[in-house]
């Protein structure tokens, strides 16, 4: 049945695109479609046994924890002063503070786990900063948009949670796996901010010199985050507590500490909880939609017959996972990243197990992919958050800028595929 499979998919494709809220959308395509093929009743069974195993899945409290645990961070005022660290630590070598949104961006992410959020919370702080001291437009909103995409690929992710949960995956081992491509994240933007500079010296003035004092006092200010950051994954990798457990160690964590900084009035913790709780149920919704969309699928078939065709024409592996690279980079610059990832697993997941790789390692390069979709124009998400912080740079300038952020990208994509190694030595050697 690879024509109902096919119809399927662009059936949710088409409704994604009229942007149909992705959860209702994979719902009703995989409705539907089961409504065709075997009735009425079959396709209300099939919800009912979805919404069960949605619902009543343990695994699915992490996200709300760690939705909570980054809204309490963000709450407590953290990101002035991860900033603030990093702006000291890169001193006064040209393009510093460039280079300081994008380390202060890595750490916010760790404890936010979102890159929509990174972008537009560090925006707020560093561009006024940026452009103050003279940056040019195109480098400072390029700079923060590459960076904010460090939210989905830098451990806790909610991205990776999801992908963990839809595909049956260890999401500690996740969580280990992407610490160094998050790590080379940080520094190819790093040199892409240095490219920039170099070539234009004008777009990133020195900065000001700072004090002993000053830079003692900014790294006093942000160790508490970083020792619950220690704590959290600390926990995961050692064995200590599963990562359910790890979210909820994390969340009591963001709580002493927002409240202990006297950020926390009941105004500020409300609004933290009903902000975790909407998400949340967004993310509970997609998860049911895109368990409905796979039993479909699954229903039909279409991943075996992709599989068949692919070994049939003897195709080597490595020239299957370039194609699946080339349609996630064109989807990417379409579409937001989870949409991309839940309308492709059900086809591609089996298709990439099939071939004999590992799911930890197809998990991390599909979430670098969706760090390149994030800012690839046209409709890149990180774009648009950028055009919210600052209406008056054009999207255009901060298209501008953000090319030498994509070839770095692009460049990680390609050692992570051909040397799958890099991804798994950490969970290889943290999960024996």
């Amino acid at each position: 049945m690879i024509l109902p499979g096919l119809l399927g998919f662009l059936a949710a494709l088409g409704l994604i695109f009229i942007r149909v809220p992705i959860g209702i959308a994979l719902a009703v395509a995989g409705f539907g479609g089961f409504y065709f093929l075997k009735g009425l009743t079959p396709a209300l069974s099939m919800i009912a046994i979805a919404a069960k195993d949605s619902s009543m899945s343990y695994a699915l409290s992490v996200i709300p924890l760690f939705v909570l645990m980054g809204n309490l961070i963000a709450a407590a005022g953290i990101s002035a002063d991860l900033f603030r660290a990093a702006q000291m630590l890169m001193g006064r070598m040209r393009g510093g503070l460039a280079l300081a949104t994008v380390l202060s961006c890595g750490g916010f992410a760790a404890v936010c786990g979102s890159s929509v959020a990174t972008a537009y919370t560090m925006g707020k702080v560093s561009l006024p900063s940026m452009r103050r001291f003279g940056y040019s437009d195109s480098l400072a909103t390029a700079s923060v948009a590459a960076g904010g995409t460090l939210g989905i690929i830098i451990p806790p992710s909610v991205i990776m949670v999801i992908y963990g949960i839809a595909t049956e995956t260890h999401i500690g081992k996740l969580f280990a796996a992407g610490l160094i491509p998050g790590l080379l994240g940080i520094l190819g933007y790093f040199a892409a901010i240095r490219w920039t500079v170099w070539r234009d010296p004008a777009s990133a003035p020195l900065a000001d010199p700072v004090s002993r004092d000053e830079r003692r006092d900014a790294y006093r200010r942000v160790w508490p985050v970083i020792l619950l950051f220690g704590v959290v994954l600390g926990g995961i990798y050692s064995g200590l507590f599963t990562a359910t457990e790890a979210a909820g160690v994390g969340a009591t964590g963001g709580f002493l500490f927002a409240l202990f900084r006297g950020r926390l009035g009941f105004g500020q913790f409300y609004k933290v909880f009903l902000s975790t709780l909407e998400t949340s149920a967004v993310m509970f919704a997609i998860v049911l939609g895109a368990n409905i969309f796979g039993e479909y699928m699954n229903m039909t078939g279409l991943d075996s017959a992709v599989l068949a065709l692919v070994k049939g024409h003897e195709l080597q592996p490595i020239t299957v996972i370039f194609i699946i690279i080339g349609i996630y980079i064109v989807l990417g610059a379409l579409m937001e990243e989870l949409s991309m990832i839940l309308l492709t697993l059900p086809v591609f997941f089996p298709l990439v197990m099939g071939l004999g790789y590992d799911p930890v390692w197809f998990g991390i390069l599909i979430v670098v992919l969706c760090q390149v979709g994030l800012i690839a124009p046209p409709i890149g998400m990180n774009l648009f958050v950028i055009k919210a912080v600052a209406p008056d740079v054009s999207l255009a300038t901060t298209i501008r800028g953000i090319s030498p952020f994509i070839v770095a990208d692009v460049l990680r994509v390609a050692l992570l595929a051909l040397f799958p190694v890099v991804t798994l030595v950490l969970p290889n050697l943290l999960f024996k």
